[in-house]
């Protein structure tokens, strides 16, 4: 498993209740703020249709995806809404010396 933190984005570069993208070398993530001290990070991509989240609505901690409206569950990846069924994967995230930080789980 691989220990090292990835370094997305300030914790003001994203508003409560959104998402941003991150893309690193071929993979893509969403980064999710889902309260002032509260954020997650899942693969970018709708496992249903495989467009971006980060074009999605964030309500709460579900994350609606923008083409067929399937929703998933940001903190624990959970498909929880029709056509999406496949959860997302979800990655370790800490906020530390003002950055969000997340970790590759492998």
């Amino acid at each position: 498993m691989s220990e090292t933190w990835i370094n997305a984005c300030a914790p003001d570069d994203i508003a409560i209740e959104d998402v941003i993208r991150f893309d690193l070398g071929e993979r893509s993530f969403a980064v999710y703020r889902t309260g002032p001290s509260a954020f997650h990070v899942t693969d970018g991509f709708c496992t249903h249709a495989h467009v971006h989240l980060a074009d999605g609505f964030v309500m709460g901690t579900v994350i609606e995806c923008p083409k067929h409206n399937g929703r998933f569950d940001c903190v624990t990846g959970k498909a929880i809404r029709k056509p999406a069924c496949v959860d997302l994967v979800t990655y370790p995230v800490k906020v530390e010396n003002g950055r969000v930080f997340f970790r590759l789980v492998e």
